[in-house]
């Protein structure tokens, strides 16, 4: 079982001096909040001291320095008594009271039905996503076996919440490791671009993060120690995949195959599946003529080669998203030559901390002061959550449609545009290449800090978007016959997100294939159950990609959440398998389809996206508000399923 969280990990016991120097790194909206847990006294929400704004990332509330200065002498004071008077916080029960915390804390109103869901990401309450069991036995319990397909950020969730339902699992993970992305992808530079304090699942936060935004090592690291805090890997089969799953209608199991490293198969028997593959878990090579003649190192940035030295080298990258926005600022300085090849420019937003270190000071507070974690958190969500919504809805009668798609996407536009001619000043010929011709929030837009725009600018570095005509034995030559000699080519192209559980051969009743049912356009209820497939549960499923905030985390314990609840359901019913019913699943994905084709993503101007499929359909994001997938989310509804 995950224990409930303490309202600090630690208690204080450092001088004055200490907590004065500490208190200079922290978050000062999320320590006024903290001082009410020390205090039991609310009246600071009416005071003139108050954060003046919310923006993504920004943590101080735009408040001015003489005011941020007078809190920290009140909460200085405050925490000398709490110290000395043994450390007893004080738990703030009603609801309101937390609503209007939430709301002074990001400065905007917080509306009433967003409570319980942050109050439960918050874990103010404790482990609210945990389900209770108690009611079945735990023979019953025991006797029920489900595969893992998928050792990631959500197979090492879903591993957690089996263990704790007491539910047989066995996790099949083809790497030597857990970690799904953050074990594969190893590229210099790699890092998460969520704020990683956020970035953890909600019962098990990690308050020693180094950066606020973290690098691969330490993401990797985090799953890992996961996997040995609540005791998983006795149940995890490295190194292993899965090669095909069959349903076996007569006994109502699925039939799984897999292979070693070594080639050897096994079959066994299991009783529900649960896949956490991910979208971005296998390579996509580009077809460019002659790919295979490069004689000197090619490489996809996601099989990165750590043997390879890159310095003093001819490094060209093909690629300018996410993963080429992390590498090129990270090698630029150590390469001889860099060629950047570009088929469409990304936007990016200003985030100053993307690179930042985390203080040792707001590491403390993470630590000592009560509930100061929490709130922390939340002020990390709020503005990544559904604010951002109306800016990505087309407006029809919206008259620049050449350029954005709605007033906000114009005022967005705007800044973002501001942001790129602010760093390349009067270089107008990159600015013409780097500035996107779509419209904005359209694609991925990265978090930049200046690197990317200042390694462009560096000598030894240049942006092609003529595009590439062929690769040949010495390098790549670009659509006007220019040859770039390379000694490595990088291959920064991303990834078949389209391609949910392939290659794997998934057959379920009457024998569909689950690649030919899906075809091009995967689909699922919820992202998460498929008609014909019984018993076969998907986490960051079809549908469910975040575009426009919050996080993967989040939206994977809602899946594991909905997935335990499906399978309490057929354990206390008494009942072996369920699939969603066909009208349930079409009505959910005329709607999903709809919202979809509604949204920035499927957008004209848009004309190569990961997010779409070779058709232009948007399969893979969800459109939805974060509020609502938790709400229906929450369990499963037995009315929307046939019980075999």
């Amino acid at each position: 079982m995950t224990q409930a969280l303490a309202p600090a990990p630690e208690r204080i016991t450092e001088d004055d001096n200490f907590i004065a120097e500490a208190l200079k790194d922290a978050s000062i909206p999320t320590l006024m909040l903290s001082m009410i847990h020390m205090s039991g006294d609310t009246s600071l929400l009416d005071g003139s001291i108050r954060p003046m704004g919310v923006y993504l990332n920004e943590v101080q509330g735009y408040m001015s320095e003489e005011d941020k200065a007078a809190v920290r002498e009140q909460a200085l004071e405050l925490i000398k008594r709490y110290r000395d008077n043994g450390c007893q916080p004080v738990r703030i029960d009603d609801h309101e009271t937390i609503r209007r915390m939430m709301s002074f804390l990001v400065a905007e109103e917080v509306p009433a039905d967003y409570v319980p869901m942050m109050l439960e990401e918050m874990e103010l309450d404790g482990d609210a996503r945990q389900l209770d069991w108690s009611e079945i036995p735990a023979e019953q319990r025991a006797d029920f076996h489900v595969t893992v397909i998928g050792g990631g950020m959500s197979g090492v969730l879903a591993g957690i919440r089996l263990k704790e339902a007491g539910i047989s699992f066995t996790v099949i993970e083809k790497n030597a490791g857990v970690g799904g992305t953050w074990y594969e992808n190893r590229y210099p530079g790699c890092r998460v671009d969520v704020g990683n304090h956020f970035y953890c699942y909600s019962f098990a936060p990690n308050h020693d993060w180094t950066e606020y935004f973290a690098q691969q090592p330490e993401l990797q690291k985090y799953f890992e120690d996961c996997l040995d805090r609540f005791d998983l890997r006795e149940h995890f089969r490295f190194n292993t995949e899965v090669v095909k799953a069959e349903y076996d209608e007569a006994n109502k199991l699925w039939q799984v195959t897999t292979r070693d490293k070594h080639g050897a198969e096994q079959r066994h028997a299991t009783q529900a599946l649960i896949s956490a593959v991910g979208q971005l878990n296998r390579p996509k090579l580009p077809d460019i003529k002659g790919r295979d003649s490069f004689s000197g190192t090619a490489m996809h940035s996601a099989q990165w080669r750590s043997d390879v030295d890159y310095k003093g080298k001819r490094v060209a990258v093909i690629g300018t998203g996410a993963s080429a926005f992390q590498l090129v600022p990270t090698i630029a300085d150590d390469v001889a030559e860099l060629k950047v090849y570009q088929r469409s420019a990304p936007w990016m937003f200003p985030n100053v901390d993307y690179h930042r270190k985390v203080e040792s000071g707001a590491q403390w507070c993470m630590k000592k002061l009560p509930f100061y974690s929490r709130w922390y958190r939340f002020l990390l969500f709020w503005p990544a959550c559904d604010g951002l919504l109306p800016s990505l809805k087309i407006d029809p009668d919206w008259p620049h449609q050449d350029k954005s798609i709605n007033e906000m996407n114009e005022m967005v536009r705007e800044v973002f545009t501001d942001w790129m001619k602010q760093q390349v000043g009067d270089d107008e010929e990159l600015l013409a290449k780097v500035v996107p011709d779509y419209v904005p929030l359209a694609k991925r837009t990265l978090q930049d800090n200046g690197s990317w725009l200042t390694a462009l600018k560096k000598p030894q570095v240049e942006l092609h978007t003529d595009g590439i005509r062929e690769i040949t034995e010495n390098g790549v030559v670009d659509n006007n016959g220019n040859l770039f000699e390379a000694d490595i080519i990088v291959y920064a192209t991303g990834f078949y997100a389209n391609r949910f559980l392939w290659p794997m051969e998934i057959i379920g009743r009457e024998g569909k294939s689950l690649r030919e049912q899906w075809g091009e356009e995967p689909e699922a209820y919820l992202g998460i159950t498929v008609p014909n497939f019984p018993n076969l549960f998907c986490l960051y499923g079809p549908g469910t990609n975040l575009a426009f905030g919050g996080s993967l985390i989040f939206n994977s314990e809602c899946e594991v959440r909905y997935t335990l609840s499906a399978l309490k359901t057929l354990l206390v019913e008494g009942r072996r398998a369920m699939d969603v019913k066909p009208e349930v699943h079409e009505g959910y994905q005329q709607r999903l389809q709809k919202e979809l084709s509604e949204m920035v993503w499927s957008h004209p101007t848009v004309k190569h996206s990961w997010y779409q499929n070779d058709a232009g359909k948007v399969t893979v994001l969800s459109p939805w508000r974060l509020r609502d997938f938790w709400e229906w989310t929450r369990s499963v509804n037995p009315e929307d399923y046939q019980f075999l």
